[in-house]
């Protein structure tokens, strides 16, 4: 596992062995990437990236790579995302780690505008997370959110979200919303 593009392209990433985590794919990572450059419409130096179920932290840190203004990390166990992060040390300053399950999240401190989910596929986790990121005020108005979910995962966006568009790449699907 890498990062693609950007600062620390290349720079390589660790990945735990016991399955535990499952990271984005680099191809499906590069993919998501390229959308959300096009969709989101603003510069990267403008992105405050929310990295939610975080697991490494991968998709975060290529936010970070790409010149985001600040990452924040969700996850309700941090190890893999806290051993990556290490990596970035000249970074601290725009890191953010919160320990907190993304079911039950306290008030937001801050917002961000682009937030990416990859909750674990098959448990149904990324409905309630969404309530819980709108409901306690961490989305600014504007943010886009990217939701990946196994391909043939069920899905119902709450309903303060519209989905404008969907991709499948490999076991992935990945689903693009704006608050409505």
């Amino acid at each position: 596992m890498r990062i693609i593009a950007g600062k620390y392209r290349a720079k390589i990433l660790q990945s735990p062995k016991n399955g535990v985590v499952r990271p984005t794919a680099d191809r499906a990572r590069e993919a998501l990437f390229n959308i959300l450059s096009s969709k989101f419409g603003n510069s990267w130096e403008d992105c405050r990236f929310l990295d939610v179920f975080a697991g490494t932290g991968a998709v975060g840190l290529e936010a970070l790579s790409r010149g985001a203004q600040k990452v924040g990390f969700v996850d309700i166990n941090t190890i893999n995302v806290l051993q990556n992060v290490k990596l970035f040390a000249q970074e601290k300053e725009k890191i953010k780690i919160y320990k907190f399950d993304a079911r039950n999240l306290p008030p937001a401190k801050e917002k961000y505008n682009l937030v990416f989910l990859d909750a674990p596929y098959e448990k149904n986790l990324s409905e309630s997370a969404l309530e819980q990121l709108f409901c306690k005020c961490w989305l600014n108005n504007a943010a886009m959110i990217a939701v990946e979910t196994q391909k043939n995962e069920k899905f119902e966006a709450p309903k303060v979200f519209e989905v404008v568009d969907e991709r499948i790449y490999g076991p992935a699907k990945f689903r693009f919303l704006r608050l409505s």
